[in-house]
């Protein structure tokens, strides 16, 4: 029996009450599937692109050869126009580079094929234009996007501390940006740290995720709030930081950061399609916004502010419940 196994995650679940003996009997054709998301933080640019795969026996072992999934060299011309003011300002090619770490999964690796381009900016007001032309069969493979303005935080404000030891809520505020949708806010607390026999102390870092919160409308200028509980995250640092006899000091970095990581609305869109399912209706919805191809090019944007911790917090690091044994000086 011939199976079809796409570059992007699917599962079929086959119910007992179901037929479950099926036959894929339609031929082959070349299915492109992109995943790209482009980023003003970022001067590399990276667009992932294989191809959907068909061949007799078990999908999951032909997914671990490269050759199912991927190009050869040569058989694919991309490039990225950037639109300005509804005239073409600038435009690159990209070219194929392999990676050498992806993590162990359903598909091969550690190495991986990825398309990439150098810019040292992207411009907010501009729209990017994604091209894929297939040298083989002569099809074009197209897709564009914004990019997700940049946005202000509101509290904590500048120069602000940031504060854990009040037993009441803390408020994070900031307007939404433009083009942006689904908000992530994380705190990445940093320290250091010295065990006995060690010559030098390492540096390590805990991030505590606060939750998504998603804006109305994509128009930006909106006040968007999330808050957290001290307590919360002292237990949080509690829970992920071990205990350990041989420690000599443990010292708090003097700034803790306020993460706020931005989606756009089709990378929104595509992650929610995507979710998985908790319903007894398992049957998704397919969702791309690639022309002749599956998968998904948005954007996404991030900021990281910066802010010393309070005194009095500092204080509930060293002799709070859920962190006295962690030896921070």
């Amino acid at each position: 029996m011939k199976k079809i196994l796409f570059i992007t995650v699917t599962v079929l679940l086959l119910y007992s009450s179901c037929k479950t003996d099926f036959e894929i009997n339609a031929e082959w054709k070349d299915i492109t599937v992109v995943y790209g998301l482009l980023s003003q933080n970022d001067k590399t640019q990276f667009i992932k692109i294989n191809k959907a795969f068909l061949g007799d026996g078990n999908a999951l072992t032909m997914a671990t050869n490269p050759d199912s999934c991927t190009y050869p060299p040569g058989t694919l011309d991309v490039w990225i126009e950037e639109w300005l003011n509804n005239s073409q300002s600038r435009q690159w090619t990209l070219h194929d580079t392999t990676i050498i770490n992806k993590d162990p999964g359903t598909f091969y690796y550690p190495n991986q094929i990825l398309y990439t381009f150098y810019a040292d900016t992207l411009y907010e007001n501009a729209e990017y234009r994604l091209y894929i032309k297939n040298n083989t069969n002569g099809k074009v493979i197209s897709s564009k996007t914004p990019l997700v303005h940049n946005f202000s935080v509101i509290q904590p404000s500048d120069p602000q501390a940031a504060a854990f030891h009040s037993p009441n809520p803390y408020q994070v505020k900031w307007y939404s940006a433009e083009n942006g949708k689904l908000y992530q806010v994380t705190i990445r607390f940093n320290y250091w740290e010295k065990i006995v026999g060690a010559s030098d102390s390492t540096r390590k870092s805990v991030e505590w995720n606060l939750g998504t919160v998603k804006s109305q409308g994509t128009e930006g200028g909106k006040v968007m709030i999330t808050d957290y509980y001290g307590d919360a995250f002292f237990q949080y640092l509690g829970n992920q930081i071990q205990y350990n006899a041989n420690m000599i000091r443990r010292v708090a970095v003097p700034n803790v950061e306020f993460i706020f990581s931005v989606a756009a609305d089709d990378f929104n869109t595509y992650m929610e399609i995507n979710a998985p399912s908790t319903g007894i209706n398992q049957e998704k919805p397919e969702y791309t916004n690639i022309t002749n191809g599956i998968g998904i090019f948005s954007s996404r944007f991030q900021i990281i502010k910066p802010h010393a911790m309070h005194t009095q917090s500092l204080y509930s690091l060293k002799n709070g419940q859920y962190t006295i044994n962690l030896n921070f000086q």
